[in-house]
């Protein structure tokens, strides 16, 4: 008999219907009003604490799920609910992601709790990668760190746009650059603790959707971190740069590093959105009745529907083929987790646009969820690396070339 399946374990299902009951009973109905307000949504996440949705522990155990679906699971509950406030949310896991990825095991049982705090105080993460002239182009980092040997301590200097909690999380990891002329390769991560002076926010941008997570400016000013803040160790750092500058092929970037872990966890929230309209449309064409009959049974509708249903499956399985490689440490050799995100971030921007289409003008008007979906989609297609960007990953990984 085969040992190939699809099927969800016990723990798996109770925590998927956790999560779902939660988003269903407290993150959706807020969506609306936290759309409008433009603000992190502090009761939520407090109510998410108390119950140990945000927590270290829950994430942790997200992480360490054999299959690696855990996380996708949640981050696709929890979109379903609302793309903004489940980014409120899960933002800090982009932090603890990057200690994850770049930091020792020390550093992350330090630092990863202090992502998230308790139900009691609750805290904040932040990972600071894009700038003002550096978007997807991570080689180009102008934010310098410099060590000083005197005090063993990094000096930080720079500014970073566009990060999910920026400025108002207790902690910060920063993505600078060592080497400047190793571009890429001479990139470290940095942890900036709770209280750091010289760290502030810049502008804080309004957005287009997902209005509800904080996004915003970061300004290091001199700021200096503890030699013990430099994630992975400064004698891992330097045998790497020496490695580089002899020729040889460093074996991974501080940013990329994290964007690889993340990009299955990001499709699952843009095929959480997906799937909220896809249902939305479903019920609306059912119930909604024109020339006598369902809308629902006029093809043009129906075929609508079929399509926006294949294209959410197969999203799913695109998300979690690379989630579950990603967990077992199988190679990307055809950047299936860039496959996952590209897939499904146009997926969602292309079925909650059908489900405008279905409802006609109500599903124009703020009244209805499915413009505000439709408006929380699109950043799928740009944040942690534009479509663009995902094809270019795709492109070189599959042909062997190096597509400029």
């Amino acid at each position: 008999m085969s040992t190939f399946s699809l099927d969800l374990n016990e723990d798996q299902i109770q925590i998927q219907k956790w999560v779902h009951d939660f988003a269903e009973s407290v993150v959706r109905p807020a969506g609306h009003e936290w759309d409008e307000r433009e603000e992190t949504p502090w009761p939520i996440i407090e109510e998410a604490a108390k119950v140990g949705l945000y927590s270290f522990d829950f994430i942790t155990q997200c992480f360490f799920d054999e299959s690696g679906l855990l996380l996708p699971i949640a981050n696709e509950e929890l979109a379903w609910g609302d793309a903004g406030i489940a980014l409120a949310i899960l933002g800090s896991t982009l932090g603890l992601a990057g200690i994850a990825a770049n930091g020792t095991p020390e550093q992350l049982l330090e630092w990863g709790p202090q992502c998230f705090g308790t139900p009691e105080k609750i805290q904040m993460a932040a990972f600071c990668v894009s700038e003002p002239d550096a978007g997807s182009d991570v080689s180009s980092l102008k934010t310098r760190a410099v060590y000083d040997q005197a005090k063993d301590e990094w000096v930080l200097n720079g500014t970073k746009t566009w990060i999910t909690n920026g400025g108002i999380a207790d902690l910060h990891v920063v993505v600078a650059s060592v080497d400047p002329e190793l571009g890429a390769r001479g990139q470290a991560s940095f942890i900036v603790p709770p209280g750091t002076k010289g760290l502030s926010m810049g502008q804080k941008f309004k957005k287009m959707g997902i209005r509800a997570s904080h996004t915003a400016e970061v300004v290091l000013d001199e700021v200096r971190v503890p030699g013990s803040c430099l994630l992975g160790g400064k004698e891992k750092l330097d045998a790497k740069l020496a490695a580089v500058r002899e020729g040889k092929k460093s074996s991974s970037q501080a940013a990329m590093a994290t964007f690889e872990a993340s990009r299955p966890s990001v499709g699952a929230q843009a095929l959480g959105i997906a799937r909220a309209a896809y249902e939305y449309a479903l019920d609306y064409a059912k119930e909604r009745r024109a020339f006598g009959r369902a809308i629902i049974e006029n093809q043009g509708i129906a075929f609508k529907l079929a399509d926006m249903k294949t294209r959410i499956d197969a999203s799913r399985l695109l998300v979690w083929r690379a989630a579950w490689m990603g967990r077992n440490s199988k190679p990307f050799e055809a950047g299936e987790g860039s496959m996952s995100k590209l897939f499904a971030g146009e997926t969602a921007v292309w079925v909650t646009e059908q489900a405008i289409q279905i409802m006609g003008g109500y599903g124009y008007v703020r009244e209805y969820p499915v413009e505000r979906w439709h408006r929380d989609s699109k950043i799928y297609t740009i944040f942690e690396g534009t479509s663009e960007i995902q094809r270019l990953i795709i492109a070189r990984a599959v042909s062997g070339v190096h597509v400029p």
